[in-house]
Formats: C-alpha cells, sequence, structure tokens
C-alpha cells in the first residue's frame, strides 16, 4: 500500500521543455525573493541546476523525484531529473523546490561529464544555511557546489540532498 501510495503522489508523466523552463523562471524568481544572498551567489554561480518541484511522499518507505534544468549564464543548457528513495518514520507528501549552484566551472565540468551524479558520493553539496540578515555562513561559501531547498513558505532548514540522484533527460 506505502508504494502504491507513493505512485500516486508522484507526477504521472515528464514535463514538456517548455513547461520545466516555465516553471524553473518561476522558481528562480521566488528563490531570488527569499534570499538576497542566494541571488549573488547565483550571479557568480559557474552553472545553476534548478527543480521548481520535487515531490516527495512516503509512509514507511519514502521516495522523491523532480525535474528540472541546468542554466548556464541564464540559458538552459540540459534538462535533469533527480530521484531519491528512503526507508524509515516518515508519514506524509510535500512539494519542495532545490536549488544547486556550481561554483567553479570544475564542480560543472564533473557534475556534466557523468552519466549519473549522486550528491555525498560524486560530489560534495553543502546545504546553505541562511543567518540572520540574510548572510550564509562563511564555510558554506567556500564550497565549490552549494544547495538551497525552499518552498512557497520560505527557506526550509535541516534538509538534505544526500543520495538524491540526478540524471541527464532527453528532451
Amino acid at each position: 500500500m506505502p508504494l502504491l501510495w507513493l505512485m500516486l503522489a508522484l507526477p504521472a508523466q515528464a514535463a514538456s521543455s517548455q513547461e520545466i523552463d516555465a516553471k524553473v523562471a518561476e522558481a528562480m524568481q521566488r528563490f531570488y525573493q527569499h534570499s538576497s544572498a542566494g541571488r549573488e551567489l547565483a550571479g557568480r554561480a559557474a552553472g545553476v541546476l534548478m527543480f521548481p518541484e520535487v515531490y516527495k511522499a512516503g509512509v514507511g518507505i519514502g521516495g522523491e523525484y523532480g525535474e528540472g534544468a541546468l542554466l548556464v549564464s541564464g540559458a538552459t543548457v540540459d534538462y535533469y531529473s533527480t530521484a531519491a528513495a528512503s526507508i524509515g518514520f516518515q508519514l506524509g507528501a510535500q512539494i519542495k523546490s532545490q536549488v544547486i549552484l556550481f561554483m567553479t566551472q570544475d564542480a560543472l565540468n564533473r557534475f556534466r561529464q557523468g552519466e549519473g551524479w549522486e550528491a555525498g558520493v560524486d560530489g560534495s553539496v553543502a546545504i546553505a544555511d541562511i543567518g540572520a540578515g540574510g548572510t550564509i555562513d562563511s564555510n558554506t561559501l567556500q564550497s565549490p557546489i552549494i544547495g538551497f531547498i525552499f518552498s512557497n513558505k520560505g527557506l526550509m532548514y535541516n534538509l538534505t540532498l544526500e543520495g538524491s540522484k540526478f540524471t541527464r533527460m532527453n528532451k
């Protein structure tokens, strides 16, 4: 029963490139509204991977799935999906947005060269913790890959991308 519930909670089919582009543009605007530091970092990043809607659901066994785009110099260069599974105490469903900033060309190149990329295995992602006044921890600023997780209600803290698998989509 939990897997059936999870399958019903996740999107039934892949979105078109135009749908993904529209959702990415809207999510980037929400991201910029929530974090001026994030806007500044995105402007300096070699690449920005935005997933506007990542669906997460679980009853004991959980999973998440989302589709997004990789932006370089503000233009879409590739489309990606993200997926993860988990086992443990969990009940419910949510939709979140996540953005991954590749702060160096080397980090972006390593991400793009692989057939699939797993956070925490193929690269470590520092999740940005926004402090008082919208500042980001100085250790995070030194990371080659920085991640943000947010929703329509604001940034969500203490979340992880570890174990999330990112795969290039054919669009």
